[in-house]
């Protein structure tokens, strides 16, 4: 069992961590060795992490297709207290040619990366399994029957979708039936442009994955320096940067859940802590008005 003071939030029908891991920074440019990435997936679950957010494409290249979620399934299966009860979220749809990024629609092409999904993290059916990004060559809607297809199969248990705005969403939830777990888009006091899609997934029960929720390309360093609002609250609250940004992104709404990513154990521990901080009414809102 994971263990750790974090409160729970939604997806679907099972409670998760209310701050979930992105492990998206252990396998890309600039990745940790493997000792230093598991021991950054063991820190989190350790702090009560019971959601880990990876990709297939999450690689350096091509030859690397698959490494974060190999990696994830190894840190899984060597953490010692037990990860039965972590909702491992992973994603198809995006592609890498070279080191070059793509992406590829094809119904068949997520079905048979779903089922190499499988293999790789070493279970029967994925708890959440998500549609990386749309693909201009593919109708929507076939892409998100294809996941319908392999939630009705029992492959998967819940499905989401990435990068994805109101229209998608709607037609998302026409093809499931209703049966949409989650959206996953870029959401920061940086990055505001996924609001809208915020208050939809409130209306509809559907959890928002908040990635990148320490400010995008920028991430967590210099967040301070960016957001001089934020140094200042965190000066107050006696808290990182990085914590405060965390909070506000709860405050928004219950159904928003934060991924930061880290490539180190004492990172995403101290991110963790931000379940620890209560932000006032005026505090939030002036969060609200912060802009880059």
């Amino acid at each position: 069992m994971t263990g750790g003071p974090i409160n729970k939030r939604l997806i679907g029908p099972l409670a998760v961590s209310e701050i979930g891991f992105g492990a998206c920074l252990l396998s890309n440019e600039g990745r940790p060795d493997e000792a230093q990435a598991v021991a950054t997936i063991h820190a989190a679950l350790e702090a009560g992490v019971s959601l880990i957010d990876t990709a297939d494409a999450y690689a350096i290249s091509e030859d690397d297709f698959g490494h974060n979620e190999l990696l994830v399934r190894r840190a899984l299966s060597s953490y010692v207290s037990g990860a039965d009860d972590v909702l491992v979220a992973t994603k198809g749809g995006h592609t890498r040619e070279g080191t070059a990024w793509g992406r590829n629609g094809n119904p068949a092409y997520l079905k048979r990366a779903c089922r190499d999904s499988l293999r790789r993290l070493g279970v029967e059916s994925i708890g959440l399994y998500q549609l990386h990004w749309p693909d201009p060559q593919v109708a929507y809607a076939d892409s998100v029957g294809a996941l319908r297809d392999l939630l009705d199969e029992g492959l998967v248990q819940m499905v989401g979708i990435s990068n994805a705005d109101v229209s998608l969403i709607a037609v998302a939830q026409e093809v499931l039936g209703g049966r949409l777990s989650s959206v996953q888009n870029e959401l920061s006091i940086s990055v505001r442009s996924s609001e809208a899609e915020v208050a939809i997934c409130a209306e509809q029960g559907v959890a928002f994955l908040a990635y990148q929720p320490l400010g995008g390309r920028g991430g967590a360093a210099g967040l301070g320096t960016r957001h001089h609002v934020l140094q200042q609250l965190a000066d107050e609250h006696g808290a990182s940067p990085q914590r405060i940004a965390l909070a506000w992104l709860l405050a928004k709404s219950p159904n928003v859940i934060p991924i930061p990513g880290a490539r180190r154990p004492a990172t995403i521990t101290d991110s963790l802590k931000a379940v620890e901080i209560h932000l006032t009414r005026q505090e939030i809102e002036t969060l609200d008005l912060e802009r880059l």
